[in-house]
């Protein structure tokens, strides 16, 4: 009872001090953009300005990056200031929502309270904008009630220290679908409400193409607004302009620019009868910037047409050079090309796990490591987050490398294997190889490791022949595409029972025989919890083993620890971690025979780590 208490008591503290701030919008909407690019105010902040003057933005949220010096951030929103907009500080993880990553985000706070009471006053962030999206956690899924309560807690400590310096506004992001949920309080209509009612706006991401029908944006922001006017808190409406391939109906990336505008104008008009309507957002500077640079360029009619150069002429009396040396001209370096990796012997057995969360890489290095070196790890498939700059992994990745860490960049979804997705593919090939040219060789990845798992997709029942030209052709093309100016390794995931999965074009080969001949490793899913028998690891894999012996290919055995619902036999989750190392350590003899096996992996790094003994 006293901690319901007090902790209505906070929340009405909360409530109180969001109505009395609210967003500072007076009397016009505003526009606001995303600017994840922190390292753009470095680089070109006249850029950025100049954008946001053209396309009438008086609200940014600007990325805290550790990599840029206060004194850029300074310059900048005094810059900005001059012109009218406003800066909020932008930051937020989905380990934000847990208990035991509080401490990250009051650090963050502190962060800007300092930089705030030190900074003249129209160099000072006007708000803190957050950034969080905790649906994204593994954990959830499994128990999304006990992560939003875990949230709210952390938000409510969050504010409630926030809100004592007294000058910052404070603002959130949320996705449409949260009415969905219940909401914290029995009051609450739903999770929206839960979460409007503690901030002095919410930022909605509303990311749609189509502003009618019954999943248009308008139809999915209803509720929204209707709980913003009643709480008296203030709602900007989120559009999207980053490319979604797959998922074209959530952003204006295929629509224009000017489809984008119009959108934002009707937005506008629809709204404008509600008192919680607080603009637009954009998400974000760099999408909305590359989908104004795509339209086209009509010329002007009065440009005359341009002539060539004459050709110049011939000097009478050239000076004479020296005779060239007899002999092959040296080739030119190809521009192109990606520098290798520093090479690390690759020591047998592997031990290799996954890491799935981005965040854990480029946030906990140090422990990452630390756990690699308690349990001989020396292969890291690590997942990587597009958005971010190349220059939060080159910690791990430089540790790894000093470890005797092979590490190879990880991405993957099931609709990877469709050719609408094949862009995903490519985006992540290009970011390593332009992360791996601009990194030192001891902070270059060795490898893009792919998970794709198709047959989890409902065409995989009614089309399955297709899914499968499709997954074979975009797997031919990662392939290519990696190979063409790069050493780099490719790699995937299988299941051990795509043996018995033949292709509809090559009926005499499996899908398994077709990857391991493809790709220059793969790790077998061999999701069993016993070494040998009839049924344990060592059985399921052997006819793969036998085709990789064929095709001189190397094979990862892997195998799961977390939590299965397909049965007790899938998982080390119940038989802990203890049993796991000791029946993987059956498996050189199990398999000694095929040359093709060198080690084992471990479904992964977060579920190893928490594993009971």
């Amino acid at each position: 009872m006293n901690r319901l208490a007090s902790r209505a008591g906070l929340l009405l503290l909360i409530m109180s001090a969001a109505l009395m701030a609210g967003f500072t919008q007076a009397d016009e909407p505003q526009q606001a953009t995303w600017v994840w690019q922190a390292e753009r105010i470095v680089s070109d902040p006249e850029q950025l300005l100049s954008f946001a003057k053209n396309n009438q933005i008086d609200v940014m949220y600007l990325h805290i990056h550790p990599d840029v010096p206060e004194s850029a951030y300074r310059q900048f929103v005094r810059q900005a200031a001059k012109e009218g907009i406003e800066v909020h500080a932008l930051a937020g993880d989905p380990t934000w929502a847990l208990p035991e990553y509080r401490g990250r985000m009051m650090d963050f706070l502190h962060k800007i309270q300092h930089y705030n009471a030190q900074a003249a006053e129209d160099e000072r962030f006007r708000g803190i904008h957050l950034d969080i999206e905790p649906y994204v956690l593994p954990q959830w899924e499994e128990d999304a009630n006990e992560i939003i309560h875990a949230w709210m807690d952390n938000l409510d400590v969050f504010l409630e220290a926030g809100r004592k310096e007294g000058s910052l506004e404070f603002g959130v992001d949320i996705p449409v679908w949260f009415d969905g949920y219940a909401g914290t309080d029995p009051s609450d209509a739903s999770l929206t409400e839960s979460v409007m009612k503690r901030f002095d706006y919410t930022t909605l991401m509303a990311y749609r193409h189509e502003l009618e029908g019954d999943n248009g944006i308008l139809a999915l922001i209803r509720e929204e607004m209707a709980i913003g006017d009643r709480l008296g808190t203030k709602v900007l409406v989120g559009i999207n302009a980053k490319p979604m391939p797959g998922e074209e109906h959530t952003t204006f990336a295929n629509q224009g620019a000017a489809a984008m505008n119009d959108a934002l104008k009707q937005i506008g008009a629809s709204l404008a009868g509600h008192s919680s309507y607080g603009g637009t957002a954009v998400h974000d500077y760099r999408y909305w910037n590359d989908l104004l640079a795509q339209q086209p360029n009509v010329p002007d009619p009065a440009e005359p047409e341009p002539k060539p150069d004459p050709e110049p002429a011939p000097d009478p009396k050239p000076d004479p050079g020296p005779n060239p040396e007899p002999g092959e001209p040296e080739p030119a370096p190809d521009p192109d090309w990606v520098p290798d990796a520093s090479p690390i012997e690759r020591v047998k057995p592997i031990v290799g796990t996954y890491i799935w969360r981005a965040e854990l890489a480029i946030h906990q290095p140090d422990e990452i490591i630390a756990f690699a070196r308690d349990k001989g790890i020396n292969l890291l498939y690590v997942r990587l987050d597009l958005e971010q700059p190349y220059e939060v992994y080159r910690s791990l990745v430089k540790k790894a490398h000093e470890a005797g860490i092979e590490m190879h960049a990880m991405g993957g979804h099931p609709g990877w294997a469709l050719q609408d997705n094949a862009p995903r593919i490519r985006r992540l090939i290009d970011y390593v190889k332009k992360y791996n040219r601009a990194a030192e060789a001891d902070e270059r990845f060795h490898g893009i490791h792919l998970d794709v798992e198709p047959y989890v997709l409902p065409d995989w029942s009614s089309r399955k022949d297709e899914v499968l030209r499709q997954w074979t052709a975009n797997m031919k093309m990662f392939v290519e595409e990696t190979k063409r100016n790069s050493n780099l390794e490719t790699s995937i995931d299988l299941a051990v029972w795509l043996d018995r999965t033949l292709l509809p074009d090559e009926p005499e080969l499996s899908v398994s025989e077709w990857m391991i001949r493809t790709m220059d490793h793969v790790s077998l899913m061999a999701f069993r919890n016993t070494a040998d028998g009839s049924n344990g690891i060592a059985a399921v894999v052997r006819d793969e083993m036998r085709m990789a012996d064929r095709q001189r290919k190397p094979l990862i055995v892997t195998v799961e620890m977390k939590q299965s619902p397909e049965g007790g036999h899938i998982s080390f989750f119940d038989k802990g971690s203890v049993e796991m190392e000791k029946q993987l350590s059956l498996l050189p003899e199990l398999l000694g025979e095929f040359n093709a096996y060198i080690g084992n992996a471990v479904h992964a790094y977060d579920y190893w780590k928490e594993a009971k003994p």
